[in-house]
């Protein structure tokens, strides 16, 4: 018994190899690193697909309401009024924004809000709660900008491992403003 005693002393004051734990560890780390920064990379990319998405149906109701805006920029300013007979009368239209970004993101209705689901049937992100603001100028004032604000709540999970750890929520927000060309 004395013997493997001696044996295993030798082995732990033998200095061969000692690198090998420090290794493994610097290998996991490494690992656990480029996990993260690739997930935070995920986030990112998600969002700012989005966030393009939304600006550009955004910019799409500001193009629609072309046809209220027009007879505004002909007098000076820019409105979204229409002849009504009598004056004018105020005539925005709020357009279909969520109809937009299903088009262009391929998401799916979800009770109040909608979602994306990848090829492996895993919800990518849900979004919710959108917001428009289309602010109409007073009519007949002179440098007025007609411009349109939406928000909307973004909810991404966020992986780790394979594993969904929490939920990243945040708030988008974009603006496009009509401008007439001449």
């Amino acid at each position: 018994m004395r013997k493997y005693w001696k044996k295993a002393g030798m082995l732990l004051r033998d200095q061969t190899g000692s690198m090998v734990p420090l290794a493994v560890a610097a290998t996991i780390g490494m690992l656990l690193i480029i996990l993260g920064v690739s997930e935070y990379m995920r986030l990112v990319i998600t969002a700012a697909g989005v966030k393009d998405a939304m600006e550009s149906a955004v910019v799409s109701t500001v193009n629609d309401n072309y046809n209220e805006v027009y007879h505004s920029v002909r007098e000076g300013y820019a409105a979204g009024y229409e002849p009504d007979g009598e004056g004018f009368a105020a005539a925005v239209d709020y357009g279909d924004i969520y109809g937009r970004m299903c088009f262009l993101l391929g998401l799916e209705e979800d009770g109040e809000g909608y979602v994306r689901i990848n090829n492996g049937g895993e919800r990518e992100y849900r979004i919710s709660g959108l917001s428009v603001d289309i602010p109409n100028t007073a009519l007949a004032s002179p440098g007025g900008t007609y411009y349109a604000d939406a928000s909307i709540t973004l909810e991404v999970p966020v992986r780790f491992a394979g594993k969904i750890v929490s939920n990243m929520t945040i708030g988008l927000k974009a603006r496009a403003a009509y401008k007439e060309k001449f």
